[in-house]
């Protein structure tokens, strides 16, 4: 059996970012251009279009395609869609944009040459009301509504060729992977069926376990995490690398488990934002996607299994992809195991609930980590970074320490 198709009608992955000769002769443009800088957000997302993760778009979203994905998870050509990927920029840059111009796109942080887009429209939207379709909130507490009220007043959309994604291959070298890349060790595996799981966080005992219910049913599994931009007090990305890998070499069997990492920045979005997940990971050539309680949400704006339900809200074609929606998971100590509430039938003071959250709040204030929270190798590598924030010390050498067995 092949691997799911890619997402879209053509099915097949249309990675934007330039090469070779053709890339040269772009950046050498690029330089003649108007600039525009990008959020981090923005860049993320042009990086997504460039790898082909985000398959089949070809830019920044028009409002025809803004307000269709807002209201009915669809682009203006019917392509299922769940959460608007779009451009802005402030009024009086706006004046200055011309139709049908080229404009060179520079990261906001780092100014580097990303890419340049074609501009075909320019249009103002409701910010409220994304933020009510897309985060069912206009709290402005919630990170992704933060970030959306506080973009420019005018979108512009066209279509992008994207000129580099330097900072992540360089930076997480071992774990950053194209599509193409990703669907070339599933097919050398020979795996057809490949279960995403998504994290921002190390791996506890229930993601583990998640995992590894998955791996009964599937060829194997994509642990794949967010190496983008994350809210304050999230473990970066290379302590979660480290942690994640000694946990696959322990308790694992071989050639089960791939890991990669992707590089969009969290939105918060809780249901719409597990829909994107998805949608991406097809086009990575994953044939389900791990859809746990509270997938990509924050605080208490998202019902713990609202992301399940989104999925029988959208058409039963929009994705080849599907959910394995997991329940409430949890160490029992009187089944003296990981389980369910589908399968523990113990009251919950004999359940040790576990969470991210709870875990760097511990961690974070030196507190002991209760048993069965987290397996004991990897909590040796997170204390050891925490404790590395207060002495001042540097990360990367307490890691590769932890890494080796000498912690």
């Amino acid at each position: 059996m092949a691997l799911v198709n890619p997402h879209g009608k053509e099915k097949k992955l249309k990675p934007l970012l330039l090469s070779g000769s053709e890339l040269e002769e772009a950046k050498s443009y690029a330089k003649t251009l108007k600039k525009l800088s990008m959020t981090s957000r923005e860049t993320s997302d042009l990086i997504m279009m460039g790898i082909g993760a985000f398959t089949p778009l070809e830019g920044f979203m028009g409002k025809n395609d803004w307000r269709g994905v807002c209201d009915n998870f669809t682009m203006e050509d019917g392509t299922f869609w769940p959460i608007p990927i779009t451009l802005s920029i402030d009024k009086e840059m706006a004046a200055d944009v011309k139709i049908g111009e080229d404009i060179t796109l520079l990261d906001l942080e780092t100014s580097e040459i990303m890419g340049i887009i074609t501009v075909s429209e320019k249009y103002s939207i409701d910010k409220a009301y994304e933020c009510e379709k897309i985060f069912k909130t206009t709290d402005t507490e919630h990170p992704g509504v933060q970030k959306v009220m506080a973009q420019g007043d005018i979108n512009i959309a066209g279509k992008v060729k994207v000129l580099s994604e330097s900072y992540y291959p360089t930076k997480f070298k071992d774990i950053y992977m194209r599509p193409l890349e990703v669907r070339k060790i599933f097919e050398e595996k020979g795996w057809s069926t490949v279960a995403a799981f998504q994290t921002r966080n190390p791996m506890h005992r229930s993601h583990e376990y998640l995992a590894k219910v998955a791996i009964e049913t599937t060829d194997g599994v994509l642990i794949h995490q967010l190496i983008g931009k994350l809210k304050p007090g999230d473990i970066p990305a290379n302590v979660r690398a480290v942690a994640i890998n000694t946990l696959i070499d322990k308790y694992f069997v071989k050639n089960t488990i791939v890991q990669a990492g992707y590089p969009m920045e969290m939105r918060y979005a809780g249901p719409r934002e597990a829909l994107l997940h998805a949608v991406f990971r097809q086009n990575y050539g994953c044939s389900h996607l791990i859809v746990g309680r509270d997938h990509a949400g924050v605080g208490d704006y998202y019902g713990p299994f609202d992301a399940h339900k989104i999925f029988d809200e959208i058409p039963k074609n929009a994705l080849e992809l599907k959910p394995f929606k997991m329940d409430w998971t949890f160490y029992c100590r009187k089944c003296d195991g990981m389980a369910s509430t589908r399968t523990c039938p113990h009251p919950k003071e004999d359940r040790l609930v576990l969470s991210g959250t709870m875990l760097r709040k511990l961690l974070s204030e030196g507190q002991e980590i209760p048993d069965h929270f987290s397996r004991i190798e990897v909590l040796a590598i997170l204390k050891d970074y925490y404790a590395s924030l207060s002495k001042n010390d540097k990360v990367d050498v307490k890691l590769n320490k932890a890494s080796r067995g000498e912690i």
